[in-house]
């Protein structure tokens, strides 16, 4: 079986993290989702709040497992016997640091990193920033799969 990782903290997911899985569940055979933990950040949604919502939105690729992990990537993919990880890149400067944790992985494991362009649509998004519009009253609701923005909306305490 073709197995691939998408890493990250998903913290909440958004269209763009949910495209770049969607794509590569077309390309594997499973897709594991590693939210990954870091202890030095607090999230605004629980670990397993992220879970339940990554579960529910990629319930339809019908080949996604999702769970969480502390650590290095490459020892939850060696645990997992999973040879690649897909990232999503959104600009030149996501280039650069993804390049080196590529070089990292490959050098300490062999793992190999496969990186999707991302779609120009979701070129500007990530978590932080969703959060952070939200958090102001900014609309956000098409960045995010319905449930999920209705989870932010309800976690900020806006209508």
């Amino acid at each position: 079986m073709r197995r691939a990782v998408c890493p990250g903290s998903f913290d909440p997911i958004t269209n763009g993290h949910l495209d770049i899985i969607g794509r590569a569940s077309k390309l594997y055979d499973v897709v594991h989702v590693a939210v990954m933990i870091n202890q030095s950040k607090k999230g605004l949604f629980t670990i397993d709040e992220r879970i339940g919502m990554i579960r529910e939105v990629t319930a339809d690729f019908g080949n996604v497992e999702v769970e969480s992990f502390h650590g290095l990537l490459v020892d939850f993919c060696k645990q997992r016997d999973i040879p690649a990880i897909v990232k999503g890149l959104r600009a030149v400067s996501d280039f650069d640091y993804e390049l080196q944790m590529a070089q990292m992985n490959n050098g300490l494991s062999g793992v190999e990193t496969l990186f999707v362009p991302t779609n120009p649509t979701y070129s500007f998004l990530s978590s932080s920033l969703v959060k952070e519009v939200a958090t102001w009253g900014g609309d956000v609701a098409h960045l995010l799969p319905p449930t999920v923005h209705e989870a932010l909306v309800e976690r900020l305490g806006r209508t």
